[in-house]
């Protein structure tokens, strides 16, 4: 596959998180690019990227979503885990550049509106959730306070609170 540019690494990196139990449509695959990069790429190298990784058979679309396919998938998996992502795009650009298609794949095209669609939308929804109050804090401890019914029968008291004779 030539060329290759970062925004196919980035894509393939994002799907493969988007994409994991069911075809991810847009606005989950840039909530996926966001989460991986500062900024959020140009609508026009991303439509350009979905366009080149299909027609290499890299990527298709199903029913109204986005997935790889088994040899995306066998690529990712190469992948190490440990790896920081600036390294993970770079081996994927190694990957990206050995890669021969096998045949003819159709092109799916996105447009810049679906994608400046799926961006706003990314946007409002990341603007306006609140803050999760149960993260922000710390969980009190409960306070154990003894009462004159278990100090008599030491059996009730749990193990660090009973007394040794």
């Amino acid at each position: 596959m030539h060329p290759v540019h970062d925004i196919d690494a980035v894509l393939l990196l994002s799907l493969t998180v988007a994409a994991k139990r069911r075809p991810a449509d847009l606005a989950e695959i840039i909530t996926a690019i966001a989460l991986s990069q500062d900024e959020l790429p140009n609508k026009t190298r991303l439509s350009d990227a979905f366009t080149r990784l299909s027609s290499c058979g890299l990527l298709v679309g199903i029913d109204g979503g986005y997935t790889l396919t088994a040899d995306a998938q066998a690529m990712m998996a190469s992948q190490r885990t440990k790896d920081d992502s600036a390294k993970n795009i770079a081996r994927l650009k190694e990957h990206l550049a050995a890669y021969q298609p096998k045949g003819k794949h159709p092109a799916t095209w996105v447009s810049q509106e679906q994608l400046l669609d799926a961006i706003q939308a990314y946007k409002t929804v990341r603007n306006s959730a609140g803050k999760n109050l149960l993260v922000s804090k710390p969980k009190p401890k409960p306070v154990w306070i003894p009462t004159k019914e278990l100090v008599q029968g030491k059996q009730h008291l749990p193990p660090s609170k009973r007394r040794k004779p």
